[in-house]
């Protein structure tokens, strides 16, 4: 347990800033399974639009260092894939 007054609001700033981080990476995993489903039910359309809403909140996520870049790069490559893989 933090006893300085400096180490109890360090604690209070990391709680703060893990719930906001893992509210972040919730926000991802959904605009991804958004995507994800959209491919499941084969609806093209739907899955072209959910993948361009994805993609950007995807990189601002990497940029701030929530999610890795390369994971970032990952996703959005196997999304595409996905959906490519559809058309054909």
């Amino acid at each position: 347990m933090a006893n300085s007054p400096s180490a109890k609001k360090r604690a209070r700033q990391a709680e703060k800033r893990r719930s906001h981080n893992a509210s972040l990476r919730s926000m991802v995993r959904t605009y991804i399974k958004n995507v994800v489903k959209a491919i499941d039910a084969k609806d093209l359309d739907k899955a072209k639009t959910a993948y361009v809403a994805a993609v950007p909140v995807i990189d601002r996520m990497a940029d701030k260092g929530i999610i890795h870049k390369n994971k970032a790069a990952r996703h959005k490559s196997r999304l595409n894939a996905r959906i490519k893989a559809l058309v054909a």
